[in-house]
C-alpha cells in the first residue's frame, strides 16, 4: 500500500514540474515535438532513477559514516554529471537521430534541477504516507524516483501534445510562441491541482 501511495503522490499530487516547479528549462525547451519530448522523458527517467540509486548509496555508506553530509550537493552533482555523460554515449550509439534531435538539451540534464532535487529529497526529507513521517529506504527511494520521473514524462508528453495542437490553431499574435506555452503550462498545473488531497 505504501508503494502505491508513493507512486500516486509522485506522479499526480506532487508532480515534479507542475507542483514543485523543478526541471522547467528542459520542460519548456524540448516540448515542441512529441517525439523529442518522449525521448527526453525516457532519458530523464533513466538518469533520475539511476542517480537516486547511486546517490542514496553514496550518502548512506560514504557521506554519513564519515560525517561528510555537507558534501551532499557537490557529490550528487558529480554523480549526475557522470551519469549524463554515460547516457549521452549510449544514445549516440543506439539512436543517433534522437541524440541529434535532443542536441543541446541532453547536456542540460546535468544541470536539470529535477534530477538533483529528487536525489536530495530522498536523503534529506521525511515523507508522510499514512500516519507517521519516515525516511525512505532504498526500495521506497527507487520507487519514488521512478514514479517522479514518470510524472515528469507524463507532464512533458501532455504538454508536447498540446503544443503540437496549438501550432495548428490560430493563436493571437501577442500570444504566439512562449506566451501561449506558459499559459498552457499554467492551465495544466491547475488541472493537476485537482489531484491534491488524494494523498497526504
Amino acid at each position: 500500500m505504501e508503494y502505491f501511495l508513493i507512486i500516486i503522490s509522485a506522479i499526480f499530487v506532487n508532480n515534479i514540474v507542475l507542483a514543485q516547479f523543478l526541471g522547467i528549462c528542459p520542460y519548456l525547451g524540448v516540448s515542441n515535438k512529441l517525439s523529442t519530448a518522449t525521448g527526453m522523458s525516457g532519458a530523464v527517467c533513466f538518469v533520475i532513477t539511476l542517480a537516486t540509486l547511486v546517490t542514496f548509496l553514496i550518502n548512506k555508506y560514504l557521506l554519513i559514516p564519515f560525517n561528510l553530509e555537507f558534501l551532499q550537493t557537490i557529490a550528487f552533482i558529480l554523480v549526475i554529471a557522470a551519469l549524463v555523460q554515460m547516457v549521452e554515449i549510449v544514445l549516440k550509439k543506439i539512436s543517433p537521430s534522437l541524440y541529434s534531435a535532443l542536441g543541446i538539451f541532453l547536456p542540460l540534464i546535468t544541470t536539470n534541477c529535477a534530477v538533483l532535487g529528487v536525489a536530495i529529497n530522498v536523503v534529506t526529507k521525511q515523507f508522510t504516507f499514512g500516519q507517521e513521517a519516515h525516511w525512505l529506504n532504498l526500495g521506497e527511494a527507487l520507487v519514488y524516483a521512478f514514479a517522479t520521473s514518470l510524472g515528469y514524462g507524463l507532464a512533458m508528453v501532455i504538454f508536447a501534445g498540446l503544443r503540437e495542437h496549438l501550432s495548428l490553431n490560430d493563436v493571437p499574435k501577442a500570444f504566439k510562441g512562449v506566451p501561449i506555452a506558459l499559459v498552457t503550462v499554467g492551465i495544466l498545473a491547475l488541472a493537476f491541482m485537482g489531484f491534491s488531497g488524494m494523498v497526504k
